[in-house]
């Protein structure tokens, strides 16, 4: 039945109603078509919003339905991330020195560590996984250990020569001063990197959630080489069944959870 019979039976059967009333059958067919008009009116004004162009004051142009599912995109990362990080502050101190031992295993024993001459790491803050152990055997075998710096709103990586002389910077993460050699990317010498990445939460297909901001996935969005040579590590409790990716996130190449 398309909308101008539904209509139409609508209508007869209203007046019906009116004059000498509706069968339980009727009032049943009465219902079952109301349902169904408010909703083909519902998606018609959906369709019709969706189609809907904001212009933002910078000149770009952005779709209402864009806008829609990159907001129910933040809320199903968000819920996901209160969850998560519940779990991983819920684990003891025992727990944690484990698995921090175990991570370290993997990775000392890993063959991009052990190929690799230069290491992207990142320095364990509060509930993450602790990684110094893995930094200083970077130190000790002579490796160029790079750690993040956030910079306004991008991150760049400056060599570490002492974990000791980290000092306290975005949310009181411990990073490098700034004031030693940089990063830079040279895709002819990713073979020999290795990139260690946090975050709050992974799945079996390498997806990664981070803490929101999207440092790391800013950072590797032109550097295909060297996201071939990610790692994304963390506790057991952090891998889950999916998290939810838009376009812009980018996934490890691989995943150790422990």
């Amino acid at each position: 039945m398309n909308m101008e019979e539904r209509i139409r039976r609508i209508n007869e059967l209203y007046h019906k109603s009116q004059r000498e009333g509706l069968t339980d059958a009727e009032k049943e067919e009465q219902a079952k078509l109301r349902r169904e008009y408010v909703e083909s009116v519902r998606g018609n004004l959906r369709a019709q919003l969706d189609n809907i162009s904001i212009q933002h004051e910078d000149g770009t142009v952005e779709k209402l339905r864009d806008r829609r599912r990159a907001e129910n995109l933040q809320e199903a990362k968000e819920k996901l991330r209160r969850q998560v990080l519940r779990c991983r502050e819920a684990l003891d101190e025992q727990e944690r020195k484990l698995a921090s031992v175990a991570l370290s295993e993997r990775i000392l024993g890993h063959q991009w560590f052990y190929l690799s001459d230069t290491v992207l790491g990142f320095a364990g803050y509060g509930s993450e996984i602790d990684t110094d152990e893995i930094l200083r055997e970077c130190i000790r075998q002579g490796k160029r250990l790079y750690l993040p710096k956030v910079e306004g709103e991008e991150m760049r990586f400056y060599r570490v020569y002492d974990l000791e002389k980290l000092c306290a910077g975005y949310k009181g993460i411990r990073e490098p001063a700034g004031d030693t050699e940089q990063y830079v990317y040279a895709p002819a010498q990713t073979g020999r990197t290795l990139m260690l990445m946090p975050g709050v939460a992974f799945d079996p297909r390498k997806g990664r959630m981070g803490y929101g901001r999207g440092f790391y996935d800013r950072f590797l969005q032109d550097k295909e080489d060297l996201r071939l040579r990610t790692i994304g590590i963390g506790f057991a409790c952090q891998m889950v069944e999916e998290v939810p990716c838009g376009e812009r996130d980018v996934r490890p190449y691989q995943v150790i959870c422990i």
